[in-house]
């Protein structure tokens, strides 16, 4: 019998979630099984975070600093994000306009939920990280996904401007990018950014930046933000947070960084969602952001050597195409000659590695629709002898396979 719990809107029994969640329950379901699993499924620092930033959560919680904030943020954390990216990025940002929110999934809600509407459309390149086209799709946008250029692991991935421009439709109203880019690794080169952006303005778009991974970056002096255009508060919203940066993703704080008038307006939709950001998370931030950037310095440099690494290992495993990441903290490998040769799909594959060989890696299709069905995504976020017995593993695992098929 139908009842009224049953009767949920229609758009949220499809809504994709994030699948990485689903292989870390997996995992430890495995794990209290007495099985010794190795992850390379999820997107997280595997570091503890920055025993600095925990003593000022500490000293917060021993102030009983435990109520409600200003909705935006309190005005040290929205300063001290402001100074960051004018330090950064020559910005202009004033305070005010930074919004915090908890977690950049709870800026990219806000952000798409509050511009898009029943009938517009939004560009998204594809492999990408879902939240976008699964907001879009909550509030009744259509996503519009443009694969990404393959180059092959010699040249990785680019984006195809041409084809996005011709995707372009009079219901286009925003283009994501999100660079560095999860789950491909690609850090794309500033002419494809300043390109992107002469586009925005020519077709009078807003571009939605997430650049949550814009100190991942293993190509110095590569990596462009939207906000060194000097006009980019009239097309531009950009994403941050402190979950990969500092190894805060429990904490969940993000935030955009938006013209001051939209921020006012978003406040008065934000504070009917979650009044306000976590209140001592939000002084452990301004402790992150304000104080000292050594850890993170060695964190960037600790994922280098361990990217080095992975791509060394996973080379030497039959079918697998590796372009080594310039950003994030993923491995992007294509593996359709293996697929093809074991006559697997990329699901099955990973539940194979999963069940029989208790390693964590995501199949490439769940980025969301189309042009990952071909690849696998590997966090290289585990430590050096983690990534060692796990590639030897799957090394294992795919030379049975092939044995098996000979």
């Amino acid at each position: 019998m139908n009842v009224p719990t049953d009767n949920l809107n229609p758009i949220v029994p499809k809504l994709l979630g994030e699948t990485a969640f689903v292989y870390v329950a997996k995992a430890k379901e495995l794990s209290k099984q007495g099985h010794n699993v190795i992850s390379f499924g999820v997107g997280q620092p595997d570091l503890p975070t920055f025993q600095h930033i925990i003593d000022a959560a500490k000293q917060a919680l021993d102030e009983h600093y435990t109520g409600y904030t200003e909705t935006p943020g309190i005005p040290e954390l929205r300063e001290g994000i402001a100074n960051y990216l004018n330090r950064t990025y020559s910005a202009n940002v004033k305070p005010s306009e930074v919004i915090v929110t908890p977690g950049a999934k709870g800026a990219i809600f806000l952000a798409i939920s509050s511009y898009l509407m029943p009938g517009d459309e939004i560009i998204v390149p594809e492999p990408a990280f879902p939240a976008y086209s699964e907001v879009a799709s909550f509030v009744g946008a259509k996503p519009v996904f443009v694969p990404l250029k393959w180059g092959g692991q010699e040249k990785g991935f680019s984006l195809d401007i041409e084809r996005i421009y011709s995707s372009i439709t009079k219901r286009t109203k925003m283009v994501v990018v999100n660079n560095p880019q999860n789950p491909t690794g690609a850090l794309f080169p500033p002419n494809e950014i300043e390109r992107l952006y002469e586009i925005a303005k020519e077709r009078h778009l807003i571009i939605l930046s997430d650049e949550i991974y814009d100190n991942f970056v293993y190509q110095k002096g590569r990596f462009k933000s939207f906000l060194t255009e000097g006009d980019w508060k009239d097309f531009v919203i950009v994403v941050n947070g402190f979950s990969k940066t500092f190894s805060m993703t429990g904490w969940r704080l993000g935030y955009l960084a938006l013209k001051e008038d939209a921020v006012q307006k978003l406040s008065r939709f934000a504070v009917n969602i979650y009044s306000c950001p976590t209140s001592f998370a939000q002084k452990a931030a301004v402790k992150a952001i304000t104080g000292t950037w050594e850890p993170v310095k060695e964190m960037i440099a600790l994922f280098q050597r361990r990217r080095d690494l992975m791509v060394k290992l996973l080379r030497k495993i039959p079918g697998f195409e590796v372009w080594p990441s310039n950003g994030a903290f993923y491995i992007f490998p294509n593996v359709s000659k293996l697929l093809k040769d074991l006559n697997l799909t990329a699901e099955q594959f990973v539940e194979h590695l999963l069940y029989k060989h208790y390693v964590v890696v995501m199949p490439g299709s769940v980025f969301p629709k189309n042009a990952g069905q071909d690849f696998l995504r590997f966090s290289f976020a585990s430590s050096e002898e983690a990534i060692q017995e796990g590639c030897e593993r799957i090394s294992k695992a795919v030379n049975e396979l092939l044995e098996k098929k000979r």
